[in-house]
């Protein structure tokens, strides 16, 4: 049996058994309401308080300005339309990039034939959008500003603080989509000026279907949901009290060993990328080189497809991805490859390995030994290969 190998870390990870250990109560013993008045539900409460302080702690926020959700794409969808909607007497316009999550360019989309104007950056080859581009296009009508803090397919880390502080000059709310950075970098909500921002607990070990949005005191802003008084009246619906407990235990596992797993799997990181960059030609490296995230490697291989490329590496137990794992249904090459300025023949060749916690070196020695002849046997299909390798 082939060895298996898991490097679609930035798609999901696994829950960590600690994580799911301070979960189990919470199915069987502590299963109060919290929003009951009786001892059950109070000691139920009591826990998802300690929860949202640890998330707190993590961003370098109030407790009472974390808001549970069911995930990333929901915190996107109320960060974006609460922030419009609440301040539409203020100003109509939106400015975001061009290589943002599914779960935001489709709220703005859904905006736009609300009447609201949004502009989409460009972002450079290495997929950063430049300080200077935003400033240029605020306009009087400005309401929110959203960038995504680092990019889920090409890994790139983008100057946050910089624009935040922007935004905060001419007192624009500042959102940004922190689902694939949170836990794996340091942030502070505070020292880097940001009003808003989404997380979600399956990227960094916990559990799936659980998420937050923080939201700075002071910011105006409606709910998306209503019904009950739950999250303080803003978020209506019963909570997920196992999903919330997983969440705060994970973000305080991912903040006290950041560094050391930062630094581990960085190196791993590199050496795969090293490798691959030596031994298969005519292969792109997508993402900025330095400014990305520890774990993320993006390639592109010329005159093959990247779907026959994942299939083919799945049938030797390497699971990776081609791009973001929210819009793989898609047969379109990925929109933040385009964006980077990359053909619709190259974008197609792309291929994501993330790394994380359970990767080792014996991983990366595999890969390498397994990669480059796959790639060559899928090229030999290819004619214009043929003719470039050919010299015609």
């Amino acid at each position: 049996m082939n060895k298996r190998v898991y490097m679609d870390h930035a798609a999901t990870t696994y829950t960590k058994t600690e994580v799911l250990q301070t979960m189990m109560p919470f199915y069987t013993e502590l299963f109060g309401n919290p929003s009951s008045v009786h001892q059950f539900g109070r000691e139920v409460k009591k826990h998802i308080d300690t929860a949202r302080e640890q998330i707190a702690k993590a961003l370098g926020a109030l407790p009472e300005e974390i808001y549970f959700t069911a995930g990333g794409s929901e915190a996107d969808n109320w960060a974006i339309k609460g922030i419009a909607y609440a301040n539409r007497k203020k100003g109509n316009h939106i400015i975001t990039t061009k290589i943002e999550h599914p779960g935001l360019l489709e709220s703005c989309k859904y905006l736009e034939k609300e009447g609201f104007e949004v502009t989409y950056l460009d972002v450079d080859e290495y997929g950063l959008v430049k300080p200077e581009d935003v400033e240029r296009a605020i306009k009087e009508n400005t309401i929110l500003i959203s960038v995504m803090y680092a990019n889920n397919e090409i890994g790139t880390i983008q100057s946050i603080a910089e624009i935040a502080g922007l935004a905060k000059e001419r007192k624009i709310y500042f959102h940004t989509d922190a689902v694939q950075a949170v836990g794996s970098i340091k942030i502070d909500v505070k020292e880097q000026n940001i009003d808003l921002l989404s997380l979600s607990a399956h990227k960094f070990y916990g559990p799936k279907g659980v998420g937050a949005l923080y939201i700075r005191k002071g910011v105006k802003i409606i709910s998306i949901l209503h019904g009950g008084h739950q999250e303080r009246g803003r978020r209506a619906g019963t909570e997920n009290v196992p999903g919330i407990i997983g969440l705060g235990k994970a973000i305080e596992i991912a903040v006290n060993t950041m560094d050391e797993n930062a630094a581990r799997i960085k190196a791993l990181r590199d050496k795969l990328i090293q490798g691959v960059m030596e031994k298969v030609p005519y292969t792109r490296l997508n993402g900025h080189p330095e400014k990305r995230l520890p774990g993320n490697t993006s390639f592109c291989f010329e005159f093959i497809e990247g779907e026959s490329l994942l299939l083919n590496l799945d049938i030797k137990g390497i699971a990776g991805s081609s791009g973001s794992a929210c819009s793989s249904g898609s047969l379109d090459p990925s929109h933040v490859l385009l964006a980077i300025g990359l053909s619709h023949e190259i974008a197609h060749g792309s291929l994501r390995l993330s790394l994380g916690d359970i990767n080792t070196q014996e991983d990366i020695d595999y890969v390498l030994e397994v990669l480059p002849p796959i790639v060559d046997r899928l090229r030999q299909m290819s004619p214009l290969y043929e003719r470039v390798k050919g010299g015609k």
